[in-house]
């Protein structure tokens, strides 16, 4: 926060700033007044410091070249320019060629918060930055006054970010927060907070997918200024190199899996790289080993309804994000599976499905089927039928017998079949036989009647001429069978 900004008195200050001619050390203080504030008056207690050193204290403007919250908010303290080596009045005996911070509040007990100590870091590497010192180094500075903590004149080392209590007999600035000044140290002197914040793509757990392009984006909590360059790294190698100022930069992947990486540079060498992000590159498009598939399945079936599943299965190199159904309907699946809908009978319907991998390459599939009634009147039989007749019936009529042995046999060229029958509760069992072999027992037996019921439903892998027959069981009390043909897909 500017001067401006926290509304510093310029009228109480009457003399232009001093400068030195290098920022040497970086003195942090703390003001010793309380912690129990809250940050939105910040500026008025930053304004009752300027009063107080100038009107108390006989100083010509605020002592310190910078003051900081506890929310971590920077201001700017004595004037003359926060890029240049301003004289403050902070260290008595090292005001020059030095620079200062104090935080607002006591710290004795308990230290400062991260972003407090960011703060301090940001201000402490920049100061010193300017004149290529390096935060985590030492300087030897000269005592400058007679009744200071140290003999006029006498050489004393210190490091570069150093406590008021280094130079100048005092508590300042509080043991907690003395104790973090390594901390500090550290996160001035090296690329800190440095995090790869996302790779344009999609994003599946903790891997991305994309095709030949990515773009790495990141953050960093050192300033730019003190950042010489960033460095974006594919599978352990430089492949990116940017400016210290950059947030992102465009990558270009070959196909296959990789590590993505960014390293930042600081000014004085030190540098740190994010973990590796694995991302996969890929350009190949998926496919579909099954293409759309309709099968019957059991369910009502009326002169415009037919319930069939539709099925497929879709693959990739790497992996399937998902299948779209695009029509005759919508919808979104996963890469195989089945999907119980209905259809219209003596219709061709196409189905189309667009299958979509994680790093976008789609692919389509269509096919179309054609589900067609064969009324139990084609059938060819044994035994003795008769015919009954009502709306409720395919066609206006169905088939019934009693006798056990009596038998209806279809021939047709499909892929999928199913029996439809009416159940009651005097209704019995029936075989069923697939190309001479049997293959089930259905019970039509329902406590109320249901009409152009699918009982009985059976798949192949491909079209074929098939022969399916019913054979009445004569079960005992029940013994009626109620047809009303098959139904199949070519």
């Amino acid at each position: 926060m500017t001067r401006a900004e926290w509304q510093a008195d310029e009228s109480i200050v009457t003399e232009p700033p001093s400068y030195g001619t290098s920022v040497k050390a970086f003195w942090v203080h703390h003001t010793a007044g309380t912690n129990d504030y809250s940050c939105a008056d910040s500026a008025a207690i930053v304004r009752g410091i300027e009063v107080y050193h100038v009107k108390s204290n006989g100083w010509n403007d605020i002592g310190y070249n910078f003051l900081a919250d506890k929310c971590g908010v920077i201001f700017e303290g004595r004037k003359g320019g926060i890029d240049q080596p301003v004289i403050g009045a902070h260290t008595y005996g090292f005001n020059t060629d030095t620079a200062a911070i104090a935080i607002l509040g006591t710290y004795i007990s308990s230290g400062v918060p991260p972003v407090v100590q960011d703060a301090i870091a940001h201000v402490a590497a920049y100061k010193l930055g300017q004149y290529g010192n390096d935060p985590l180094g030492k300087v030897t500075l000269t005592e400058g006054v007679a009744d200071g903590k140290y003999a006029l004149g006498e050489q004393v080392t210190f490091n570069r970010i150093g406590g008021h209590r280094d130079a100048v007999a005092t508590e300042c600035p509080g043991d907690a927060l003395y104790g973090q000044l390594g901390i500090i140290r550290n996160k001035a002197a090296t690329v800190y907070g440095l995090t790869l914040t996302g790779l344009t793509g999609t994003k599946n757990g903790t891997t991305y997918y994309t095709k030949t392009g990515t773009t790495a984006s990141w953050s960093v909590s050192t300033p730019s200024a003190l950042i010489s360059r960033f460095e974006v790294l594919v599978d352990g190698a430089v492949a990116v190199t940017t400016a210290g100022t950059a947030r992102s930069a465009a990558l270009t992947l070959a196909p296959g899996t990789h590590t993505v990486q960014v390293r930042g540079v600081h000014r004085l060498g030190r540098t740190a790289a994010t973990p590796a992000q694995t991302v996969i590159a890929d350009t190949t498009a998926p496919s579909f080993p099954q293409v759309p598939t309709l099968s019957l399945r059991t369910g009502s079936v009326s002169s415009s309804v037919v319930p069939v599943t539709l099925g497929w299965r879709a693959a990739d190199n790497v992996a399937v994000r998902s299948v779209a159904l695009t029509a005759p309907t919508t919808g979104t699946f996963a890469a195989s599976g089945t999907y119980g809908t209905t259809t219209k009978p003596g219709v061709t319907t196409t189905w189309s499905m667009r299958a979509q991998d994680w790093s976008g390459n789609t692919t389509t599939s269509s096919a179309s089927w054609t589900p067609l009634f064969i009324p139990e009147t084609k059938a060819t039989r044994t035994g003795t039928w008769s015919t009954y007749t009502s709306s409720n019936y395919l066609g206006g009529s169905a088939l019934t017998a009693t006798a056990g042995g009596a038998s209806l046999s279809w021939v047709f060229t499909g892929r999928s079949v199913s029996f439809v029958a009416t159940k009651t509760a005097t209704s019995g069992q029936a075989y069923i036989y697939v190309d001479g072999v049997k293959v089930s027992t259905v019970d039509l037996y329902s406590s109320t009647v249901q009409y152009r019921r699918v009982v009985w439903a059976k798949s192949w892998t491909g079209s074929a001429r098939h022969t399916v027959k019913i054979v009445v069981v004569g079960t005992s009390g029940r013994p009626r069978v109620i047809t009303d043909g098959l139904v199949y897909v070519r």
